[in-house]
């Protein structure tokens, strides 16, 4: 007999890693999807950071639900009400396409990579 494990994906953690890359400058990198069940976190770590420039960088975020879509838009809001910049790193065709059909997409500064988003935001 065969057994299968079906995960599903709202059971995977978000982990968060937080990396200062300069002064000024916080990456977050998020390994996991964002959900609804896990966002808290990276919203309480958004709203403590007080940067000028947040990067988020999502390479290795699998999904996103609307919850974490809310989150994303909410910290963007936050940090552009106070002057400070947020860029989006690393966003898969899935991310992007969720962005788009919610039609949130155009509040949101990607770049390729850390590197990239410190350069266009005026850092590098």
């Amino acid at each position: 007999m065969e057994r299968y494990r079906i995960s599903r994906m709202q059971e995977k953690p978000l982990e968060i890693e937080k990396i200062e890359k300069a002064p000024g400058t916080t990456v977050l990198r998020l390994h996991g999807p964002l959900l609804l069940g896990n966002f808290f976190p990276l919203q309480t770590m958004v709203r403590a950071d007080n940067s000028s420039l947040l990067i988020i960088d999502v390479s290795d975020m699998p999904y996103i639900d609307s919850a974490g879509i809310g989150c994303l838009v909410g910290a963007h809001v936050s940090r552009d009400n106070s002057g400070r910049k947020m860029v989006l790193v690393g966003a898969n065709d899935r991310l992007l396409t969720s962005l788009k059909v919610t039609k949130v997409e155009q509040l949101f500064t990607f770049a390729p990579n850390a590197e990239q988003a410190v350069a266009q935001s005026g850092g590098g």
